[in-house]
């Protein structure tokens, strides 16, 4: 019999943000066939042995996905029950429509499960709202790693500008000063309020405050890398109002310019 394949959202990688189903999921499975966003705790909790790591890490080793793809497949024909374990949720910029395509082309059984989007966790245990009745009546959501065969950038910088809303960057840290640049020039003020949010809930997690036109100076002296999602807007700064009585948030450590 042909097994089948769940993906599962991890959340942002503490692991009591594990949803029951994709712990139930993940101690039934054959196979886990996981990123390296899950964190740390939660891949520990899995067996080595179900184990297979087809991570991506920015500027490092990285698995093609094409090889992940033909692995979900073979191993579903073999009659395992595999889960296919990543950070957050696996239809925010997860790849997992694309995987779930694969599978339905191959005829593989597939379920989704979601997971707690690291685009919401990471700004709300710092302290940081995306939305918020007095600064941000919409919240846009954008990947700072777009497919890198694309003729040029799908996203348009200076409508998220013009939006007066909140923009959340998942993978950004890399390409900060291009987007950043990009909304200044958009008219986008240098004064505005930034927030890069590294590893949260894990317990190395750290946040950093700036604005538009220092955050690439407080990465850097910081030393902020993957993975942490950028806030930009004025949802960034509500975090010095709450951050003393933030319990989640007692091992961060803060700069701000």
């Amino acid at each position: 019999m042909t097994g089948c394949v769940y993906l599962v959202g991890s959340g942002p990688g503490n692991p009591e943000l594990l949803t029951v189903k994709a712990r139930r999921l993940i101690e039934e499975s054959d196979v886990v066939l996981h990123d390296t966003l899950p964190g740390p705790e939660i891949l520990d909790s899995i067996p080595e042995t179900k184990r297979e790591d087809v991570g991506k890490r920015a500027g490092g080793e990285w698995t093609p996905q094409e090889y992940t793809n033909r692995r979900l497949v073979e191993l579903a024909e073999e009659g395992k029950t595999v889960v296919r374990l990543k950070g957050g949720d696996p239809f925010v910029f997860g790849r997992g429509g694309e995987e779930a395509e694969h599978l339905a082309e191959h005829g593989i059984d597939v379920e989704y499960v979601p997971g707690v989007t690291s685009a919401i966790a990471g700004p709300g245990v710092a302290g940081i709202p995306v939305t918020h009745r007095d600064h941000a009546s919409s919240v846009s959501f954008v990947t700072g790693h777009e497919d890198p065969t694309k003729d040029e950038s799908a996203i348009d910088w200076a409508a998220l500008a013009a939006t007066g809303g909140t923009i959340v960057v998942l993978m950004g840290v890399g390409k900060l000063p291009m987007y950043t640049d990009e909304l200044v020039s958009a008219g986008m003020a240098p004064e505005t309020p930034v927030a890069l949010v590294e590893r949260a809930t894990w317990p190395n997690q750290r946040v950093a405050l700036g604005t538009l036109g220092t955050i690439v100076d407080v990465r850097d002296e910081r030393g902020i890398e993957p993975p942490a999602v950028t806030v930009i807007g004025d949802v960034a700064a509500t975090r010095a109002e709450v951050a003393e009585f933030l319990r989640n948030d007692a091992e961060s450590e803060e700069t701000e310019t």
